[in-house]
Order: structure tokens, then sequence, then C-alpha cells
């Protein structure tokens, strides 16, 4: 069945698995915050990321002025 199900819908039996073992217990309100905190969390990520970027270049020029 769930094999069926899978190749009808164009995916592998193993990513069905994978979204059923993160996602299985939810309800859908529960898995749609959960994914706008992922995507909260990406965002973040990668403002830390450019900032730690810019403060490493900031070294690096000050470093060279001395």
């Amino acid at each position: 069945m769930v094999t069926e199900l899978c190749r009808k819908h164009g995916m592998s039996s193993a990513t069905y698995y994978a979204w059923k073992a993160k996602y299985g217990g939810l309800e859908v309100s529960e898995a749609k915050r959960l994914r706008a905190l992922e995507d909260e969390n990406g965002r973040l990520k990668r403002l830390l990321a450019d900032a730690m970027l810019d403060n490493a270049g900031l070294k690096d020029l000050l470093a060279k002025k001395w």
C-alpha cells in the first residue's frame, strides 16, 4: 500500500518513512508551526553568519592598518 502510494506521487518509500518519523504524531497546525520555526531558524543562522563575516573582515582590516 505505502509503496504504491509513494510510486504514484513520485517519491521513495524511504522519504515517506523519514517524513512519518518527523511529522507522524503532529497535527497540521503543529507541523505548520514547526516549518515556520525551521524557516526562522535558517534566517537567523544566515544573519549570524553575515555578522560574523563582517566582524572577521573588520578585524583583518584593522590588523593590516596597524
